[in-house]
């Protein structure tokens, strides 16, 4: 089986740590910590020019539910046309309802807009009711892949539900495990579950360059640490999935 590593990167930084270790596509974000926001225009524009692997920028307006405004869900359009126009490979995003079912009118709306881009619906999946049944709409309206850990905070813990749904997918989606995903059990998720694509953010933190340091802000993670990325992990991933391949 031929396996498919996405890293999720924060920055154009972070981006290009990943893709010097050798991931096999980028989920492009900002702002991790929280689950990741679309990226700025200038992120965008200078990832898209710099690297030629397969990059799909997330389009999610702010951190928290997937439960989007008017307002919030027109700025989601106009990320989708931006991106189409600066020449991504594809998009990561997904809304739901109040009572947790996918906002299939919506979603169908971006998935227009996207074309030709591929459309990934991400770990708002994890968040909606019926997954069995979200999966069904999720392919009925030209989604190319669910993110997703199993409706459980790690992949790891929802692996059965996982395996389930690749199971009905049966070739029509791609369903990728993400969250949690490390070189110690992504072998055994493989195993597992069936899956061929898999999603990690390998975050890290790095220590700034800076010489001058403010006496007042000397303790400050926030002030003089960066996201990083644990790109040599990318490698120990794939030898992982080779020997289980093998």
């Amino acid at each position: 089986m031929s396996y498919v590593l996405e890293i999720a990167t924060s920055d154009f930084a972070t981006t290009q740590l990943a893709v010097e270790g050798g991931a096999d596509r980028i989920e492009l974000c900002c702002n991790l910590g929280e689950g990741g926001t679309t990226p700025a225009y200038g992120v965008l524009k200078q990832c898209r020019e710099k690297f030629g692997l397969p990059l799909f920028p997330i389009i999610r307006p702010r951190s928290g539910d997937f439960l989007y405004s008017g307002d919030e869900f027109a700025c989601m359009l106009a990320e989708v046309k931006l991106c189409k126009e600066l020449g991504f490979d594809g998009i990561v995003a997904g809304i739901l309802l109040t009572d947790g079912s996918i906002d299939r009118s919506r979603m169908a709306k971006l998935v227009n807009a996207a074309y030709p881009m591929s459309v990934t619906f991400h770990r708002a999946f994890d968040r909606c009711r019926d997954p069995l049944h979200a999966l069904e709409e999720i392919i009925e309206m030209g989604c190319e892949r669910i993110l997703t850990s199993g409706q459980q905070l790690q992949a790891p813990d929802g692996v059965e539900l996982i395996r389930q749904l690749n199971e009905a997918a049966a070739g029509r989606i791609i369903i990728m495990p993400g969250s949690g995903v490390r070189p110690e059990n992504i072998a055994q998720l493989a195993a597992q579950t069936g899956c061929a694509e898999f999603h990690a953010s390998l975050r890290a933190k790095e220590k700034s360059r800076m010489e001058f340091v403010q006496p007042a802000f000397a303790g400050d993670a926030d002030s003089y640490e960066q996201p990083g990325l644990a790109a040599h992990a990318i490698s120990e991933m794939r030898l992982a999935l080779t020997a289980q391949a093998g």
